[in-house]
């Protein structure tokens, strides 16, 4: 029997644009329907899903469409209103709710929304779960019972509760007084818990992105934009910036000097700083775009290290898979395991400032430790989508390459998921090397057809 396929699940929920299907009012509907019926009877006495958001306009009509169709499946509903990703994952594990829902599109415009639902244990939904809902989707949504039906509860102290979650997870005697921080948060769902939680820690705090309307969530602005931070960082004299995605999920930092630290370099400053203080985590989990400098570095202090394909998904289950509690990836997904059951910007953030007062070096000091190897990267378009990357000429090709690079770089060729792309990615000690030979072998791929 073959894999059942899923038609609207994807690798992390499902997201499009406002307005066309999948995201739209009826469909959220008949999924908040589809999600009671398959959570009903999960819990012991009534049952409970939680509803969380980000900060873009769409969220309100989802927010309401979800809760109409979880209620006439007969589950209660707690509404936590615009809330980062890992909280509700958070909230779903300590209220004890069957599962939790983020309306969210991430680090995407405004224009985009989706779904994201998190298991009663605050993980990520599991397949199973996932099939059996797009099964009631195929279903008539009907309606319990009057008697039956779900209550809507709103929780007023959810922000306070993910506040003083966040301040738990870094030592309880730490102060980060004297620290200047620009904090910027995408004008998302970290607008209103960020910077209460390094204020309350002691930093002195200068908050940028914290002014949402629902149409300006990761608009110049946020990790994905990181120049307004760079900027502030530098006018305000500040040690270091720190930039979340809009739903908080991602980090960037900057240090001192407007340079950027990106997830790899904030991966070395945690391992860095728990190995110095014989705190066992294992390993570390990387992807296979994860800078060779932080594997380099890692090797170095003896530190195990192992890659995944490219996705928080893969790096979790690696992960889980190995009993490592440290893993992530370039764009600033951290999951720091034995804190959070998935990727957690503030809480990230929080363990490499832990980390700089535990060594009382600057994050530019600190971070200059791992030697960032130059990459360079070229997206081939090709006639179809197809896998040129077993091709005689392409293989024999990349071992020249990494022949010429030796054991100070690498190649990788990597098939875009969703258009007729490769990737060429090359990496090196040498920046005009490295650019030269990705150009050299990105125009041998563009000439190879299957």
């Amino acid at each position: 029997m073959g894999e059942q396929k899923k038609q609207f699940f994807g690798t992390d929920g499902i997201r499009g644009t406002v307005g066309e299907a999948p995201i739209t009012p009826d469909f959220m509907l008949k999924l908040g329907w589809a999600a009671g019926k398959v959570f009903a009877g999960k819990g012991n006495g009534r049952n409970k899903i939680l509803i969380g958001k980000d900060t873009r306009i769409s969220g309100y009509m989802f927010e309401a469409a979800l809760e109409a169709g979880v209620t006439a499946a007969g589950v209660d509903i707690n509404l936590l209103g615009p809330m980062p990703t890992p909280a509700i994952a958070y909230l779903t594990r300590t209220l004890r709710a069957q599962a939790g829902i983020v309306i969210s599109a991430s680090h995407n415009p405004f224009e985009d929304n989706g779904i994201k639902f998190f298991s009663g244990r605050g993980t990520k939904l599991e397949d199973e779960y996932e099939l059996a809902i797009e099964e009631q989707l195929g279903g008539d949504l009907t309606t319990v019972a009057s008697a039956s039906l779900g209550k809507a509860t709103r929780i007023n102290d959810a922000a306070g509760r993910y506040i003083e979650f966040c301040k738990s997870t870094v030592s309880s005697s730490l102060k980060f007084n004297g620290l200047k921080v620009v904090l910027d948060c995408a004008n998302g769902s970290t607008y209103h818990i960020a910077p209460a939680v390094f204020e309350e820690l002691g930093a002195r705090v200068k908050a940028i992105g914290v002014s949402p309307n629902g149409l300006n969530i990761n608009e110049q602005c946020g990790s994905t934009c990181p120049e307004n931070l760079q900027k502030a960082v530098v006018e305000a004299q500040a040690d270091l910036g720190i930039a979340f995605d809009g739903d908080g999920d991602r980090v960037i930092m900057v240090d001192h000097t407007g340079a950027i630290v990106d997830g790899d370099e904030i991966l070395f400053v945690i391992a860095r700083d728990r190995h110095r203080r014989q705190i066992d985590f294992g390993g570390v989990v990387g992807t296979k775009m994860t800078n060779l400098g932080l594997e380099l570095a890692l090797q170095s202090m003896r530190i195990p290290f192992t890659r995944t394909d490219v996705g928080d998904r893969y790096v979790l289950a690696e992960m889980l898979a190995r009993d490592w509690s440290l893993g992530g990836e370039s764009s600033g997904h951290i999951i720091c395991h034995d804190i959070n059951t998935t990727g957690d910007g503030i809480v990230s953030a929080l363990q490499a400032m832990e980390a700089l007062v535990h060594c009382g070096q600057p994050l530019a000091e600190v971070k200059g430790e791992m030697r960032k190897l130059p990459q360079c990267m070229v997206n081939v378009r090709l006639p179809s989508r197809q896998d040129i990357t077993s091709n005689e000429i392409v293989l024999a090709a990349v071992a020249e390459v990494e022949n010429e690079l030796g054991n100070s770089g690498r190649v990788l060729l990597r098939p875009s998921g969703t258009e007729p792309v490769i990737r060429v990615m090359v990496e090196g000690e040498d920046s005009a090397v490295v650019h030269k030979l990705a150009q050299e072998l990105s125009e041998l791929v563009a000439t190879v057809v299957v």
